[in-house]
């Protein structure tokens, strides 16, 4: 058995969705876990899973960046411009993952536990983490901050997000405005307190992180 950290979701609304802007929603959130991959370093540490229609499920082997990637998913889905938005079940455990790397024949208490914790979650609270305490705190803060965002906002989040991530300069460059724009909307957005308290939970992983 390995440690994952699992994020199981859902599209909130899905039915008023076009298939297009659905399978659109989907991409978006594959994609984000390839890019999740990189802030490891190792393009296989991330899997993802379409799970039926609207319902998808990312497992990573890097555990402490759980938050962090839960909040970069949900900030690159509500970026689009149908805006949509997901619900996300966190978990961190042991589980097993066949070596075709399809999750959706994985098995473990991690797996067991995110699934269970997105069935409990209702559409007013879009992210919660499945150990409790001062984790599913956390998830419940970064949610209520998230859920202010405008889609320029999670545009900008989603670019710096990451770990390692490019300067604003750069973010600047690949969104098409100027780094004074991406400074003042990464602010409005609650980017710096939202780091900090990100990386304060990283710097001192608990033992399920580990």
């Amino acid at each position: 058995m390995v440690h994952y950290a699992v994020l199981t979701g859902d599209i909130i609304g899905s039915s008023a969705l076009s298939a297009f802007d659905l399978d659109s929603t989907m991409r978006a959130i594959k994609q984000q876990c390839r890019d999740i991959a990189e802030w490891t370093g190792d393009p296989k540490s991330t899997y993802f899973a379409r799970r039926g229609g609207d319902s998808w499920q990312i497992a990573l082997r890097a555990p402490q960046f759980a938050l962090r990637a839960a909040i970069a998913v949900q900030a690159r889905v509500m970026a689009l411009p149908f805006h949509p938005t997901t619900r996300i079940a966190i978990a961190v455990g042991t589980g097993n993952i066949p070596d075709t790397g399809d999750i959706n024949a994985a098995h473990g208490a991690v797996f067991t536990d995110s699934g269970r914790l997105l069935s409990t979650l209702d559409s007013g609270t879009r992210m919660g983490d499945a150990r409790g305490g001062a984790r599913h705190a956390a998830a419940i803060l970064a949610d209520h901050v998230a859920q202010g965002w405008t889609p320029t906002q999670a545009r900008a989040i989603a670019a710096a997000l990451a770990p390692n991530a490019p300067t604003q300069s750069v973010i600047a460059k690949d969104l098409g405005v100027s780094r004074q724009s991406v400074n003042q909307t990464l602010k409005a957005a609650g980017y710096s307190a939202l780091t900090a308290a990100l990386a304060a939970i990283e710097e001192h992983p608990s033992e399920t992180d580990k």
